[in-house]
């Protein structure tokens, strides 16, 4: 049984504008997805890191990734969604991935995973029978929009959070089971989980906590400079 990780990096992120694509922007003198990276790649579980880029991309060349060339290989088979990517990467990998080698899906715009919570999602998980992924017990209270009105959005109800958790990633299954789950559940779904519970199965839920945000709007990006200066001290 072998650990392999793979990052979908073929997506844009239209929320954060800018004139480069999310993954590339840079986070503490380094491309975003730099940080990603090399959570995973300095993990000795992990035999080998897969990033799925854009048949197009053409800034992954424009940085130097010297020293990396033994953990990590480029595929460049990603497609026009998430799901769509991560499961051209999983056909991609399986030249080398048997079906019950584990895979961590991780999120580029992930990049302040503290290295203790990738730990313990693989003690966790490596021997469950479903797999599963890091989440966060929803703190807040949740509220559901009415419809779109002339007076602006309202709030119609208070939706109860006792049982509700807030996804993260790495999301860690069976690369068999996974490739199933994805190419059963179509290009719509967002999450790796999503379409594993779509088989009837139920991932375990690892508890993490707020510093492996997900980098989506502007804000977020000084935020996770400071949490990865914490990290790092």
């Amino acid at each position: 049984m072998n650990f392999y990780a793979l990052i979908p990096a073929a997506g844009g992120g239209s929320r954060m504008g800018g004139s480069i694509e999310k993954q590339y922007m840079p986070l503490n003198a380094v491309p975003m997805i730099a940080h990603a990276m090399m959570v995973l790649a300095r993990e000795p579980r992990i035999t080998k890191l897969f990033v799925v880029l854009s048949p197009t991309d053409k800034r992954w060349n424009n940085y130097a990734w010297q020293g990396w060339e033994e953990r990590i290989e480029v595929l460049r088979c990603g497609g026009a969604t998430r799901a769509e990517t991560v499961l051209n990467g999983l056909d991609a990998m399986s030249r080398i991935c048997a079906a019950d080698d584990w895979v961590l899906v991780h999120d580029a715009a992930r990049p302040c995973l503290p290295d203790e919570m990738l730990v313990k999602l693989l003690d966790e998980v490596a021997d469950d029978p479903v797999g599963g992924l890091l989440a966060v017990p929803v703190a807040d209270t949740l509220k559901r929009a009415a419809a779109e009105s002339a007076s602006g959005t309202r709030s119609e109800a208070t939706v109860p959070r006792a049982g509700l958790w807030q996804a993260q990633t790495p999301q860690m299954f069976r690369h068999g089971t996974l490739t199933e789950a994805l190419r059963a559940a179509g290009s719509d779904m967002t999450d790796e989980a999503s379409a594993i519970e779509q088989l009837g199965l139920q991932p375990r839920l690892v508890e993490s906590d707020s510093r492996n945000l997900k980098v989506t709007y502007p804000q977020d990006l000084e935020l996770a400079g400071l949490i990865l200066g914490k990290l790092n001290e």
